[in-house]
């Protein structure tokens, strides 16, 4: 992150994607822990260390978390996730940013049984609904499902080209020109075991047989 990258963020108000805390001294590791469930349930974000919380914001510098290394690992160990963490020299003082990955889909974090969530200012637990449509994220996926009765024959051949050629163009490469129509949509995952599924008839059905398969 450069100093300019600071700047833009620190003019930011904050929201339930970006913390700001002084920290000029320390800062507690559970309450760190909890702040990192909270952006990660939320969608992910940013929280800011050695910054001032109220605008316009300065860099005050924080000597908190010395050991980034070692406070990267036991944020692992603690949540599982990834957490990115940069340490800039400011003219103000020393700056630590920590970037949060989201949730997994249909995953919320928790830590010791509480699932984190921002509320205005303060850190409260998700209400059961909130965890409920969470939890449904991760339902079953239809456009995953064969379609019973439908062959490989109901698919348009032209749809299929153009559905290469756009790939190819995307991906630079060109050894997708060898695959056969039906192993380049196993290669996509648009055919299960050979059979059509609805993504797959839905992007290249010919129209008779989205007529006959599809409501």
């Amino acid at each position: 992150m450069t100093p300019e990258q600071l700047q833009h963020i620190m003019e930011c108000c904050e929201n339930e994607h970006l913390e700001f805390k002084e920290a000029k001294s320390s800062f507690e590791f559970e309450e760190l822990v909890n702040y990192s469930v909270a952006l990660a349930n939320e969608g992910g974000g940013r929280m800011v260390f050695g910054v001032t919380n109220k605008q316009p914001r300065k860099v005050v510098g924080s000597q908190a978390f010395q050991d980034l290394e070692r406070t990267k690992l036991s944020l692992m160990e603690r949540l599982h996730l990834r957490i990115n963490v940069v340490a800039l020299q400011h003219p103000g003082g020393r700056v630590i940013v920590f970037q949060v990955p989201p949730r997994p889909i249909g995953m919320p974090i928790q830590y010791k049984g509480a699932y984190w969530m921002r509320s205005g200012e303060s850190l409260v637990p998700m209400t059961p609904d909130q965890l409920k449509r969470i939890f449904e994220e991760s339902g079953p996926d239809f456009s995953a499902e064969i379609v019973k009765n439908a062959t490989f024959a109901d698919l348009n051949p032209v749809a299929i080209s153009r559905f290469r050629a756009m790939w190819k163009r995307k991906s630079g490469n060109s050894a997708l020109d060898s695959l056969t129509d039906s192993q380049l949509l196993t290669d996509a995952e648009l055919l299960n075991d050979g059979v059509v599924t609805y993504a797959a008839l839905i992007l290249f059905g010919a129209a008779k047989a989205l007529s006959r398969h599809l409501a």
